[in-house]
């Protein structure tokens, strides 16, 4: 079986985000509560046309991975988002890459 050729590959995106709240958030708490309310605004069907998922998270920042074509999906679903648990928190994205290792020196190592 030959392999998919670069140019039919589907384009990704990585985007960084930063969580604002009173209070500190465990990360697996944070993780579970992004998944879930970007799947409330997608739906099933969004999330996997969209490619949607979690890369790595440290501290109050983050790394999700999707497709080009619903990155602004799902920066609208973050900005959404308004509750994780019983904590009040603001999500707001720092930016967005192509490729990983630059949206990790740019954006995370500040």
């Amino acid at each position: 079986m030959k392999p998919i050729l670069p140019s039919l590959k589907e384009k990704k995106r990585y985007i960084v985000y930063e969580t604002i709240s009173e209070k500190k958030i465990l990360e697996k708490e944070l993780e579970n509560g992004i998944s879930n309310n970007v799947l409330k605004f997608l739906g099933e069907l969004g999330i996997a046309k969209a490619g949607f998922m979690l890369v790595e998270t440290k501290g109050k920042k983050g790394i999700v991975k999707t497709n080009v074509k619903y990155q602004d999906e799902v920066k609208m679903a973050f900005s959404l988002i308004k509750n994780i648990g019983k904590e009040k928190v603001t999500i707001n994205v720092i930016g967005a890459s192509g490729i990983l290792n630059k949206a990790r020196k740019k954006f995370l190592e500040e």
